[in-house]
């Protein structure tokens, strides 16, 4: 499969901050952090990898929209579609000096009827510490640099991995997260909590895990992971079971078996 030059600028300005940030795990201790909220940092090494990505993609695609996670709305042409950044998913992973975090970058088009936003049409997830990098663009495929993904064939509860994003304090519904666990927890092979939802979406479309749940996320979080999920031929949902171009709120991603299954054990504890 040929890279596009959309996934070429995406990646060029993931790797050029994925670089930076590197660098400065490597010297995690003399960071200086701000607080963002109750367990919630952000860090220099933060605010200066979104100004990198900023910089490039804005130079690739001067009069395009951003949603990004520190600086929030920068508006563009409105008929033009807008890039959706998170510079360091894992935050709190990296500022622990703990080697899972990613860059994601996704683009959305603008609705057909000029009301909002529509479809996600690329999205990469890049693994600065690892170098991989996960692409994937509307109708071609998820991709790990040059190799096709697919999702997890599995179908049975009991022989599946299922990643999910704890909550914590002053963010998510633990209550509501644990009904949800109580549900799965006897009936799967395991679960697992990284502290990345990008890369947990990451991992679904490579099949290293085979389903992910979590909720009280943002589109930054999740905009590029919905999309190679889906097209490494998975299903995404929130809770209720309805599709959307992201699912940030509410999150549920498995194949297609898997999904209606963990769908039934999720429905069954929000009742609860």
């Amino acid at each position: 499969m040929a890279i596009s030059g959309l996934v070429r600028v995406m990646e060029r300005a993931a790797r050029k901050a994925g670089t930076r940030l590197r660098r400065d795990f490597g010297e995690v201790e003399h960071l200086q952090v701000s607080r963002k909220g109750p367990s919630d940092f952000v860090s220099k090494a933060d605010r200066a990898a979104e100004r990198t990505i900023y910089e490039e993609l804005r130079a690739a695609r001067p009069d395009w929209n951003f949603l990004m996670e520190e600086e929030g709305v920068i508006e563009g042409d409105p008929n033009k579609p807008r890039w959706i950044v998170d510079p360091l998913d894992g935050t709190t992973n990296f500022l622990h000096g703990i080697p899972h975090f990613a860059i994601s970058i996704a683009v959305q088009e603008p609705s057909l009827d000029g009301s909002g936003w529509g479809d996600v049409i690329a999205g990469i997830v890049y693994q600065p510490m690892t170098d991989e990098s996960f692409w994937a663009e509307k109708s071609r495929g998820a991709w790990l640099q040059d190799r096709r993904l697919r999702v997890s064939a599995r179908r049975q509860l009991d022989e599946s991995v299922i990643a999910t994003g704890i909550p914590f304090a002053g963010h998510g519904d633990m209550g509501e997260w644990t009904r949800i666990y109580h549900e799965m927890g006897t009936r799967v092979a395991g679960i697992r909590r990284f502290g990345a939802a990008s890369l947990d979406l990451a991992w679904v479309a490579a099949g290293r895990y085979d389903g992910f749940w979590e909720s009280n996320l943002k589109p930054w979080d999740t905009a590029a992971g919905c999309l190679l999920v889906r097209e490494a031929g998975g299903f995404v949902s929130d809770y209720r079971g309805r599709s959307q171009p992201i699912c940030d709120d509410t999150v549920l991603a498995a194949n297609d078996s898997l999904h209606s299954k963990l769908h039934k054990l999720v429905a069954t504890a929000i009742k609860a």
